[in-house]
């Protein structure tokens, strides 16, 4: 089935950004992939995705991608990494500062799309989490933390979904979901659950958590 859809990849110049937009092209869907390097946005161009020089963890990069582009159906921040190790002592501020902008990159689009994702007719907002949130370790402490707040904030765009569509009297078409990584992300995982966003209406897609394997 084909996918007539626009989506955005945000800070998508990994392995897993380059593959979740080769698959989400196959199935039909227009990708714009952002990023804060013309070359290393190289291979998301020749893979077909039209790119974007801008930062994921910017409001005001975002909110200008935003109305420049108009009709979007679906935001994946993919600013992500990992940084640990060493107990609870060895989780300094450096590490911390190191992964804080995966969860700037979360806030930032989610704001930043949230009209135009509830404009859409199947609007989606997805998250890349991880399973260590259910049973943090002392030496991942930083990251957990940061994955926790993730999800914490996608949840609560989940309810902002529901709570516009209640208040205007309307179906929900909009939904926000958590992907959870099994260990270290893999690139194939998360590309199949994009493309598989439109497999399920918004209704039960809403406030979900998604295991990827």
């Amino acid at each position: 089935m084909s996918i007539n859809r626009t989506v955005v990849l945000a800070g998508a110049t990994s392995e897993a950004g380059l593959a979740a937009a080769a698959a989400l092209i196959d199935a039909g869907a227009r990708v714009i992939a952002t990023g804060r390097s013309e070359e290393r946005l190289a291979a998301l161009r020749d893979a077909g995705a039209q790119t974007e020089i801008a930062d994921a963890t910017s409001l005001a990069d975002m909110q200008a991608l935003a109305e420049r582009l108009g009709r979007i159906d679906a935001v994946i921040p993919l600013v992500g990494g990992w940084r640990g190790g060493g107990g609870l002592a060895g989780q300094s501020d450096e590490d911390f500062a190191a992964l804080l902008p995966a969860l700037q990159a979360v806030r930032a689009t989610s704001r930043a799309f949230d009209a135009a994702i509830r404009a859409s007719d199947a609007g989606r907002f997805a998250i890349v989490s991880s399973t260590v949130v259910t049973r943090p370790l002392a030496g991942g402490a930083n990251y957990a933390a940061m994955k926790a707040a993730s999800e914490a904030w996608t949840r609560a765009v989940a309810q902002g979904y529901a709570k516009a569509a209640r208040d205007a009297g309307a179906d929900l078409r909009a939904a926000a979901v958590i992907f959870r990584a099994q260990g270290g992300l893999q690139a194939d995982a998360l590309a199949r659950a994009a493309v598989e966003l439109w497999d399920q209406d918004a209704v039960a897609l809403n406030d979900t958590v998604v295991t990827l394997g």
